[in-house]
């Protein structure tokens, strides 16, 4: 457990410089003070296989007080695991202490099931190396010496493109189950297979996400779904069928759509415009465009609430009224897995609600539509729906030439649009001469 393989710079290839100079600022600091401390986890591995991370986590031997001492701009979080995040400004950085094994000392505690209910054992290098969930993960870059620390045997699974749970896989998915989901992140955004050891047990814990905090499982879900490999997420998360533990609604929708196809292979429109959705999703993210999570929960919950909706209606109550009432429903199912914010929530209903303008081009509501602040969102999800084949594309091809076009002739396309809605304001205005 002690030997260590030690990489140097000629074999990993990472640039110093790839590295955030606020990170290594934080480094340095820290061995100045006479900490341990390494670059550590994903930022090392994508710097290894060439990527660019976003984010540079740090691992050191120094308790949070310690770093907040070294770092005045330190502010301590959590209880059941204590960070320190350095602030530089709006900007933090986690520094996370070295992690023992659990039963070193009561410090560490666990749950029903085997989940870590309480973590802060401190320990060494080498302890904290082990306590790590995925072997790629585990690397520690040290900038002094400009070598990466392997203790876990990462540098094999990395060339063998496999994701290898450290220690026993059914214990560290009962300590966490979100590695369940890690697990298929790192799959499908890496394109690595699961070593089989770490594979099995997803088949048969998934029941373990309902103990997850679902604020956690939102988290957790956005980015799966926005790493840029969405497509391949659902597919995996289908597979494990993990997909039911966060959008149940979602699968149910997509499982009585495969049972259809079998006998209409030509449907199956909600299969198209989920796959649709996520396509874009990822095109947007690839161009480093904004996505918002309100689109996601759009897709996932269309089904459910259409049908919902198309229930109220048929008991009298009028189309508006029946998709709040759709939508109210689905989300009170929604959140008992995933929680939901309510400027997402909000915007989601929005998108729903604003389905039924598409319909009409009358010149005064088409010019209050084209300046109403969801506008683009519910156009990009009605053409969406056009292109899953659930409406016709006419009304994106007309919706989408509208905004292009100057006023004048935004004028004459209305017109055009609903030419009965001028004939009968032209009557009215020579009634009221003859009247007059």
């Amino acid at each position: 457990m002690n030997s260590v393989a030690r990489i140097p710079a000629n074999e990993h290839g990472i640039n110093p410089r790839e590295i955030d100079k606020r990170a290594r600022s934080i480094l340095k600091a820290l061995t100045r003070a006479g900490y341990e401390a390494y670059l550590v986890g994903g930022g090392v591995r994508d710097l290894m296989l060439g990527f660019h991370p976003k984010d540079f986590d740090i691992a050191t031997s120094a308790t949070p007080e310690q770093v907040k001492q070294v770092l005045p701009s330190t502010r301590i979080i959590g209880r059941r695991f204590r960070l320190a995040h350095v602030h530089f400004g709006r900007d933090y950085y986690e520094v996370a202490t070295f992690r023992a094994p659990h039963d070193k000392t009561g410090g560490g505690k666990t749950g029903e099931h085997g989940r870590i209910i309480h973590d802060n054992v401190y320990g060494t290098v080498v302890e904290d190396a082990y306590r790590r969930d995925f072997s790629i993960n585990a690397f520690f870059y040290d900038l002094q010496t400009g070598e990466v620390l392997d203790f876990v045997g990462a540098k094999e699974d990395l060339q063998k493109r496999q994701l290898r749970m450290i220690g026993d896989p059914v214990v560290r998915y009962r300590e966490d189950p979100v590695r369940m989901l890690r697990a298929i992140r790192f799959a499908a955004k890496l394109d690595l297979s699961i070593e089989p050891a770490s594979e099995v047990p997803i088949h048969h814990f998934g029941f373990l996400l309902d103990n997850i905090a679902p604020a956690r499982l939102f988290d957790e879900a956005l980015k799966i779904f926005h790493g840029g490999k969405a497509i391949k997420t659902l597919q995996l998360l289908r597979q494990y069928k993990l997909l039911q533990r966060l959008f149940p609604a979602a699968e149910r929708g997509l499982q009585e759509e495969e049972k259809q196809l079998a006998e209409k292979p030509d449907e199956g429109s909600f299969h198209k415009l989920v796959y649709a959705a996520l396509q874009n999703t990822d095109r947007r993210i690839r161009k480093n465009l904004p996505v918002t999570p309100a689109f996601l929960f759009a897709v996932m919950l269309w089904k459910q609430v259409c049908e919902a909706a198309k229930e109220y209606q048929e008991q009298g109550n009028p189309a508006l009224q029946s998709m709040h009432l759709a939508a109210s429903d689905a989300f009170s199912e929604q959140v008992k897995y995933l929680s939901v914010p309510r400027r997402f929530s909000n915007m989601t209903r929005e998108i729903w609600t604003l389905q039924g303008l598409f319909n009409f081009k009358n010149q005064r509501r088409v010019l209050n539509f084209l300046e109403h602040r969801r506008f683009r969102a519910a156009y990009d999800f009605m053409c969406l729906r056009a292109a899953s084949g659930e409406t016709t594309s006419d009304n994106c091809d007309w919706w989408t030439l509208v905004q292009e076009v100057d006023m004048d002739e935004k004028i004459r396309m209305c017109q055009r649009a609903a030419p009965g809605k001028h004939k009968n304001k032209k009557r009215t205005r020579q009634k009221r001469r003859i009247s007059e």
